[in-house]
């Protein structure tokens, strides 16, 4: 009886704890007007869609896409990164169009992804069951596809559920952020169910998990969902109808939305080619070109880091404790630029990423020069560092950039070149750790960091002239002479 007693009180204690971790994570998630933009209930979501993906994670180890260590041989790890890629080859020419068409519904979008997850996790768990590889491989797969759907959409939301108190970056720190708790948590727990009830049983909670994604999802505001155009009568233009069915523009963000060009640059007269790749403006090209050097750097630093530390002992810590140390300072990079991007102020992202870039060339060239265990972790921390903070400022840039038109296939594009940037660095890293000691890699990653920065600078001081060449002669345009009719 003592005994159940004390573990019942054990049980009320871990409740009320997590409640009052709940309470504090719901007022941080909702503060400074995100509850009444609902922003607070987007951030929510995207939560519980990490929870259940980092679920989906942990009962699929040992298969194709999860189980392949670092320490295998490097055949085995550049076949799982060119796996990785195979749903990037959907999300751009297919789920970004398909979304954009969506834009009026895309609280049902968002649903759809979790409820669509939900049901290929309980396949999965027939499929582990019996040992259905057949079943499981391609269930897995549609998983990743959701997954990156999910983040399109969420990216895209985002602008139209922004309160005025905070920034895009912010916004996007926050769900990163709150993403980054609710996977953690849920791979702890997840694990816990694994090893006690086995990986089906973990992908039947999936299904729970997903599900309420679904829930939460169908209770985002409605002004998450963006108007279809109809044809106005008398001029013969779209017209956006609003909630209450009169024509007109839905709030003042859609006043904003309806001043954009699409795509910023996009031309929807000249065919519909833009809808799979869409132009960009310079300044959207520019984040995305600086960012996807930080996802290269990335890329390259992990498998090369790993392969390195595993190969070559770094006293006095064991090659065990090295990878480690090396794991944690690369996550605790990736959290700390996801905290700094929550907590900033800014309001010019694509500074921020040109900022990222350019400490993450120094740190690589002052780690060439010192090369060893201390200088490969710093190295990882900041890798991680501008990989988060690069991200969250980028998507800010094409939220601020964008319309509401080309959005989503906009955000699947970049998703799509991070990810094969990131699959070229990890695959130059594997090649480096054969041929290169640490210094020399150091260095070449410094040279090829520094040479991309040069050039964006370069690129962006022509334009700035080019800009201040017209804006001179607008103003030295002589106005056109009045012309009079004949009597």
């Amino acid at each position: 009886m003592g005994f159940r007693s004390r573990l019942g009180g054990a049980a009320r204690a871990a409740g009320s704890g997590v409640r009052r971790a709940g309470g504090a994570v719901r007022r941080a998630t909702h503060a400074h007007g995100a509850d009444r933009s609902g922003l607070g209930k987007l951030i929510e979501a995207a939560g519980i869609n990490s929870a259940g993906d980092a679920l989906v994670a942990v009962a699929l180890a040992g298969t194709l896409f999860f189980g392949l260590d670092v320490n295998e041989a490097r055949g085995q790890v550049a076949l799982y990164l060119l796996v990785t890629m195979a749903p990037f080859a959907l999300v751009a020419p297919l789920i970004g169009p398909v979304l954009d068409r969506m834009r009026h519904a895309r609280r049902y979008a968002i649903a759809g992804t979790m409820l669509a997850r939900g049901l290929l996790c309980w396949g999965m768990a027939g499929a582990v069951t019996h040992g259905d590889q057949v079943t499981l491989l391609p269930a897995a797969f549609g998983v990743l596809v959701l997954s990156k759907a999910f983040g399109v959409l969420r990216s895209a939301v985002t602008p139209r559920v922004l309160p005025d108190q905070i920034t895009l970056v912010t916004a996007n720190a926050r769900a990163s952020f709150a993403g980054l708790i609710a996977a953690s948590v849920a791979a702890a727990v997840g694990a816990g169910i694994a090893v006690l009830a086995g990986p089906a049983w973990l992908l039947r909670a999936a299904v729970l998990v997903f599900v309420l994604g679904a829930v939460a999802a169908l209770r985002l505001p409605g002004h998450v969902d963006v108007p279809e155009p109809f044809a106005d009568p008398v001029a013969g233009g779209p017209v956006l109808e609003s909630d209450g069915g009169s024509p007109g523009l839905e709030s003042a963000r859609d006043v904003e939305d309806a001043g954009r060009v699409p795509g910023a640059g996009a031309v929807p007269g000249e065919g519909r080619r833009w809808r799979t790749l869409p132009r960009v403006g310079p300044v959207v090209a520019e984040a995305m070109q600086a960012n996807a050097a930080l996802r290269a750097f990335t890329g390259f630093l992990i498998l090369y880091l790993a392969f390195l530390l595993r190969e070559r002992r770094f006293e006095p810590v064991s090659h065990t404790v090295a990878l480690g140390l090396l794991a944690a300072f690369a996550g605790a990079g990736g959290l700390a630029g996801t905290g700094l991007g929550a907590w900033m102020k800014a309001r010019a992202p694509h500074l921020i990423i040109f900022s990222t870039l350019g400490f993450a060339t120094a740190v690589a060239a002052v780690g060439a020069a010192f090369f060893g265990l201390w200088a490969a972790l710093a190295v990882a921390f900041v890798g991680g560092f501008g990989q988060s903070l690069g991200k969250l400022s980028m998507d800010a840039v094409v939220q601020q950039e964008i319309g509401e038109e080309v959005r989503s296939s906009t955000f699947a594009v970049s998703e799509t070149l991070h990810q094969l940037v990131w699959v070229a660095g990890g695959l130059a890293g594997l090649g480096m750790s054969i041929v290169a000691d640490g210094r020399v890699a150091m260095a070449g990653v410094a040279t090829a960091l520094g040479l991309s920065l040069a050039a964006l600078l370069a690129r962006r001081g022509r334009r700035a002239r080019r800009a201040g060449r017209r804006s001179r002669a607008a103003l030295h345009k002589r106005p056109p002479e009045p012309h009079h009719e004949p009597v």
